[in-house]
């Protein structure tokens, strides 16, 4: 169990990633283009939205349970082969020499090598497991959550996220006894020194070479995590001037007051220094934040239209575009509009790849910042999301701004609400009432969603509106009564 250490609501604009897990099927009941409220149940109990997460010292974020974890990934490698690799890598989090120890000790237990990259953002682990040839990419992070939480999640041989049968498949040997390999047997564990540099390379390579950041001063701010290093080389090395922000990690201050779900900071030193842009990033560098030159800060939702923008004037075929329940029904429009298909994935990074491979389509995202262009990477990242954005204004010769000026966001609400336990608001005849309630006041326009948090011990509730005291005055009604 979650401690209960988050304060009552918070409301924002910007969405997030979410999901619960628990011991039911899948349930859903869903208001026709306007209430959507539903509830995800699956028959694991460890794996959440992106992993395993939790509150370090607490299960399952424990050494031994790691150790355990770690041990079984490893016997369901070795069922499909003989040998297997895995790389690691890691955020800035003071817990991650723990918890790395301990993985490393699991695989070497069932016979597996182990090649350690120390810090790394989590698409950076996914491109060198790919390049690699590795049999699975292991990332010790819990993303845009506070030093004292931690997580592991796993890449496949192909640097994609796996999937429910995979996770179900080692969450039941962790019901089973270890099965030792003999010493003869037991795995080896090296590290690959350039780990970073191989990936800054990567990153370079994802932005047209007829393209330059020369003349263009960027802020970059890393929210002192995995790539408080990386982020700053891949921007001055194609020409910027940067000047950094959330830099200098010291394992307890990684997302503190800045990175992409703190961009006040980046605002201000934007601002500071006259910047051309700004770019935040959050503690596994897999979501982007991004600010123009007069502050201005644009959610996920409207980096995917501009990432569109580029597509199309470009003349590329895209067929279509996949957003989730949160996105902005503005940006859908405006799609829309571009003559493209626009299909909404359950909320989830990991929901969208697999609406976008589905499709055999490339563009796809979250408000939150996470960005997938599956021509560039096979997951979302951050950093390449940054250069693609940057280099639709440098081809169209505009600020963000000036592209966005005909999407004309609707307001979204949304609350976090804590929890204790999943059934008990999802049960409630009177939430349901009054939601029926403000679906009839909505009409057509506007949405609510009602979801648990994957991540987090928290409820979030969003609406959209056309204006926005109602939908905080419909947000607030909902969590009073969750």
């Amino acid at each position: 169990m979650w401690p209960l250490q988050y304060k009552d609501f918070k409301s924002g604009c910007m969405p997030v990633a979410f999901r619960v897990e628990g011991p039911s099927l899948v349930k859903a009941r869903r208001y026709p283009d306007r209430i959507l409220f539903e509830s995800r149940f699956m028959s694991r109990h460890y794996f959440g939205t992106d992993g395993i997460r939790g509150h370090v010292g607490l299960a399952p974020i424990t050494p031994d349970f790691i150790l355990k974890l770690a041990h079984c990934v490893g016997r369901v490698l070795k069922r499909t082969e003989h040998r297997p690799t895995v790389l690691i890598g890691k955020d800035t989090r003071i817990s991650g020499y723990m918890l790395e120890s301990a993985l490393e000790s699991g695989f070497n237990s069932a016979g597996v090598d182990v090649i350690l990259l120390g810090p790394l953002p989590t698409p950076g682990v996914a491109y060198l497991t790919r390049a690699q040839r590795a049999s699975l990419g292991v990332v010790i992070s819990a993303s845009h959550n506070a030093f004292h939480d931690n997580g592991i999640k796993f890449f496949s041989s192909k640097g994609s996220k796996l999937g429910d049968d995979w996770e179900l498949a080692v969450e039941q040997l962790l019901g089973e006894p270890p099965l030792w390999v003999d010493s003869v047997d037991l795995g080896k564990t090296k590290r690959l020194n350039d780990a970073a540099g191989r990936y800054i390379e990567f990153c370079k390579s994802t932005f047209d070479g007829d393209l330059t950041l020369k003349g263009l001063k960027i802020v970059v701010d890393a929210a002192h995590g995995a790539a408080y290093q990386i982020a700053p080389a891949v921007f001055h090395e194609l020409g910027a001037q940067v000047h950094t922000l959330g830099c200098t990690p010291n394992g307890m201050n990684i997302n503190q007051d800045v990175g992409a779900t703190h961009p006040q900071a980046l605002i201000a030193m934007v601002k500071e220094n006259a910047a051309d842009f700004g770019v935040a990033l959050d503690g596994d560098a897999d979501r982007l934040q991004f600010v123009d030159r007069e502050g201005r800060l644009f959610n996920g939702d409207e980096l995917l239209y501009l990432m569109t923008c580029e597509r199309v004037a470009k003349g590329e075929q895209l067929g279509g575009v996949v957003g989730t329940l949160m996105t902005n029904k503005a940006v859908e429009n405006a799609i829309v509009q571009m003559g493209l298909k626009f299909i909404r994935a359950k909320v989830g990074d990991r929901y969208v790849l697999e609406a976008l491979e589905q499709h055999h389509w490339v563009l796809g995202g979250e408000g939150s910042g996470h960005l997938l262009a599956l021509d560039k990477h096979s997951t979302g990242d951050g950093l390449i999301s940054a250069l693609q954005v940057l280099q639709t204004c440098l081809r169209a010769k505009k600020d963000p701004g000036e592209l966005l000026k005909d999407v004309n966001l609707f307001p979204q609400v949304l609350l976090n609400v804590p929890y204790k336990g999943p059934e008990a608001w999802r049960a409630s005849d009177a939430l349901k009432a009054l939601m029926e309630l403000h679906e009839k006041q909505l009409g057509q326009d506007g949405r609510i969603l009602i979801r648990p948090s994957g991540t987090e011990p928290l409820v979030r509730v969003m609406v959209e509106a056309t204006h926005l005291d109602n939908a905080q005055r419909i947000a607030q009604a909902l969590a009073q009564a969750i």
